[in-house]
């Protein structure tokens, strides 16, 4: 089977919604091939949307841990040791797109997986592909692990679902999302993945986050523990008073 026919075959199916894995079993071409003709693809839909080109996408390594994601996506955490290594949740995802013919333009998204949904947004940010490429080290960083390459729709079940799941415990995402949603493309939902820590909200406080109210909002909208958990400082405690959820 040719390149352009494989492609065309592949485009078939993808059309019909068979995920990576199905296509490769189906066409009995290796996983990786199907992975970037499922990329091109990807990148031929949004042109015909009218939108920019995809030039990268990546998730940190780890990204999975605690949530229950569709197997059939054919999706996957590259490290699977990296996902045992601690609490997670927290899951970064940076997509560049074409800016002219020497530029890209860059998005990052901070994802609270468990409770929060979109907690920070970095851009879009104009970037020559070498600035890329120092970038990523440095947006990766914190993640002892580093990242790995992803598909869009990838990125999109992550980001466009959090929201989703964060709202409805009642938490909006970070105030510069709307200008930064766009980046990611068009999404219907709903996500792929299940939200929560082992599909359970679980609250883990942060510098800039106040436990009092995250935490008298999750009571409101799911009820008292053991309906969620929550990581928090003792000084700042629930409206409960049982200190065993404090994990």
């Amino acid at each position: 089977m040719g390149d352009v026919e494989l492609l065309d075959q592949v485009r078939r199916l993808r059309s019909e919604g068979k995920p990576p894995k199905a296509i490769a079993r189906a066409l009995g071409v290796p996983p990786s091939v199907v992975a970037s003709l499922v990329r091109v693809v990807a990148a031929e839909r949004d042109a015909v949307a009218g939108e920019p080109e995809v030039a990268g996408c990546w998730i940190n390594v780890g990204w999975s841990l605690g949530l229950a994601v569709d197997q059939s996506r054919g999706w996957v955490d590259e490290d699977e040791a990296a996902s045992e290594d601690g609490i997670g949740g927290l899951v970064s995802v940076l997509v560049a797109r074409r800016h002219r013919w020497d530029k890209v333009s860059v998005c990052g998204y901070l994802v609270d997986a468990y409770c929060l949904g979109v907690k920070n947004v970095r851009g879009p940010d104009i970037k020559n592909e070498l600035d890329l490429r120092r970038f990523l080290p440095d947006y990766f960083s914190t993640y002892p692990h580093g990242w790995q390459d992803a598909p869009i729709e990838l990125a999109r079940h992550i980001v466009f679902g959090a929201v989703e799941y964060a709202r409805g415990l009642g938490f909006e995402p970070h105030a510069d999302f709307t200008q930064a949603a766009d980046h990611l493309g068009t999404w219907e939902g709903p996500s792929a993945i299940t939200f929560g820590k082992d599909g359970k909200p679980f609250f883990i406080s942060g510098p800039h986050d106040n436990p009092r109210e995250v935490i008298r909002t999750l009571e409101r909208t799911v009820g008292p523990p053991p309906n969620f958990h929550f990581l928090a400082p003792q000084a700042a405690p629930p409206t409960f008073a049982d200190d065993d959820y404090f994990l």
